[in-house]
């Protein structure tokens, strides 16, 4: 008979986000709560047997209280098994948010692999899930090897859960720790082998994925916002994998050059193309070009705008120079003590090596539109 499961990971409960300030962060924390409800509601939707979370459910060990408490009952959404293994992040350390959960007595459902070599088996003992169980942030040694030693019965279907890189597959090279060879899988006869660690869905071969984390916590991430939906028809047959859309948030990144009103209304459109729906979007834009104050004005009541309506809008232009015109200035003051001053800020907003270029550069900004403003 089949076994149905979802696999996940890296929800990082209680992460911080603390280049996301104010209310626009809280929410994100908030979220994560809701997107662990949501991963059980599509359990219950799959008639899933299990849920299977490889690692990196909390963001650090010294998660407040709070977050346990909303996370057990979050997890009462889905009735059947939920099979859990620490990660990098939250380590099995001997004093850990797993030690503070235990002392909480999770129910039966709430499966906490802690103890190494020690299958979980589930579905009337159709399968056993094989965990690895990170009892330290970092480990040299590839903890799967383990799996080659544990015993199940003949035709129970088995399942590797682990929290690691898969050296020289991973996109970024610079981030693998604790190893997982890609073979495992035959070398341990797994029927599949679900990953955490990187955060977008992921596929190293047909019994092997990442998930990714469900819910996109970065402009970097590749592929996240996702669960996989897994089905194994028998030992040994191919997993049927389906990869399911979860997220609520999309965080996305964007680049444009502004020299001219008409570029301001492109960046315009560009973004609403972006943010279909702007209070469920994040935005990092990075700006370049050279602007004078009349466009600087035009494109600062466009990004206020955006700001308002986006989730969060981050902004990066120290490419984006201010190039005070000639008619700017005079729109400003044409002459006497005023102008030379207005002169002055120019000279310095222009110089690269001023160590007040950018204030500078805001004075005369300000200066312009309080005088537009005033003349208006």
């Amino acid at each position: 008979m089949a076994f149905r499961f979802v696999h996940t990971a890296d929800w990082q409960l209680g992460k911080g986000f603390a280049h996301v300030p104010g209310d626009a962060g809280a929410a994100l924390r908030e979220r994560r709560i809701e997107t662990v409800r949501a991963i059980g509601q599509l359990a219950v939707e799959k008639n899933a047997h299990a849920v299977l979370v490889a690692g990196d459910v909390f963001d650090a060990n010294a998660v407040a209280d709070r977050t346990l408490i909303q996370m057990l009952e979050a997890l009462k959404i889905f009735p059947g098994d939920w099979v859990f293994i620490p990660g990098n992040h939250d380590a099995a350390l001997a004093d850990s948010v797993w030690t503070r959960l235990l002392n909480r007595e999770p129910p039966t459902n709430v499966h906490l692999a802690l103890e190494p070599e020690e299958p979980i088996v589930l579905a009337d003992s159709r399968a056993a899930v094989l965990p690895a169980v990170l009892q330290r942030r970092h480990e040299i040694d590839d903890l799967t090897a383990s799996f080659e030693r544990m015993e199940t019965q003949k035709g129970v279907i088995r399942i590797g859960l682990a929290h690691g890189s898969v050296p020289d597959f991973l996109p970024d090279q610079s981030k693998v720790r604790n190893p997982i060879a890609a073979d495992r899988v035959n070398a341990a006869q797994l029927d599949y082998l679900a990953l955490g660690d990187w955060h977008g869905t992921l596929k190293v071969n047909d019994r092997t994925w990442y998930s990714g984390t469900p819910e996109t916590d970065s402009f970097s991430s590749s592929d996240p916002g996702n669960a996989l939906f897994v089905t194994i028809p028998e030992s040994g047959a191919l997993p049927e994998v389906e990869k399911v859309s979860i997220g609520h948030f999309a965080w996305r990144s964007d680049a444009a050059e502004v020299r001219s009103a008409e570029d301001v209304e492109a960046l315009d459109r560009q973004i609403g193309r972006l943010a279909p729906d702007p209070q469920r979007c994040l935005l990092r834009l990075t700006l370049t070009g050279t602007i004078d104050l009349a466009i600087r004005t035009k494109l600062n009541e466009r990004l206020s705008y955006w700001d308002a309506l986006l989730h969060h809008l981050d902004v990066r232009e120290d490419a984006l120079v201010n190039a005070p015109s000639d008619d700017d200035l005079d729109r400003i003051d044409r002459g006497g003590f005023v102008r030379t001053a207005i002169e002055r800020l120019r000279h310095r907003a222009l110089d690269d090596s001023d160590p007040d270029k950018a204030v500078a550069e805001m004075a005369l900004v300000r200066l312009y539109e309080t005088h537009m403003g005033s003349s208006a």
